[in-house]
């Protein structure tokens, strides 16, 4: 492979790991808020898919124009690296990679629509974001050095504490109305 192709596939891989990373993260803080909040399924439903669409618009777009920026500066330099790619795949990919991975916290909520509404779908979206970051986050090492688990565990910390935040906030903020 060439130089400029790794280059043009790491710009990727940074799409794609920050988008599904902050997809998953982001509908799960709306999850966690809302349900400490005690709002009504519906909310999380409405508030999570919102989240979802907005927040992967707003991603994937400063993702594009921070790209265009970086290549707007070297230009004006005259510095100019190759780029073969498109701008635009870089917000495209952060877009998809957003909402893919931003379902997975929505998904028992989801389910309830499909089939029997579960009793508690709170502790399946537990289970299913703790699973969905330490999976991308090991998915990483296909493309990168290091320890899968080891990776997958920093993409979980993080999810984690971000996460605790959010619940912790809508707990506060309930409370603090109530």
């Amino acid at each position: 492979m060439s130089h400029q192709k790794d280059i043009e596939l790491s710009e990727h891989l940074k799409a794609a790991v920050y988008g599904a990373n902050d997809g998953i993260i982001t509908t799960f803080a709306v999850v966690s808020g809302v349900v400490e909040a005690n709002l009504p399924v519906q909310v999380v439903i409405v508030l999570g898919i919102a989240n979802m669409v907005g927040d992967g618009i707003s991603m994937g777009l400063s993702n594009y124009l921070g790209e265009r920026s970086q290549r707007r500066f070297w230009n004006k330099h005259k510095k100019p690296p190759s780029f073969d790619s498109s701008i635009w795949h870089s917000g495209a990919i952060t877009f998809i990679a957003f909402n893919f991975a931003g379902i997975l916290p929505l998904a028992p909520y989801l389910l309830g629509f499909i089939g029997e509404p579960l009793l508690n779908p709170f502790p399946l979206s537990i289970i299913s974001t703790g699973i969905a970051l330490f999976f991308i986050g090991s998915l990483r090492t296909i493309l990168t050095d290091g320890h899968w688990w080891l990776n997958g565990l920093e993409m979980l910390s993080v999810g984690t504490l971000a996460a605790v935040a959010a619940y912790l906030t809508g707990s506060f903020i309930d409370r603090l109305i109530s």
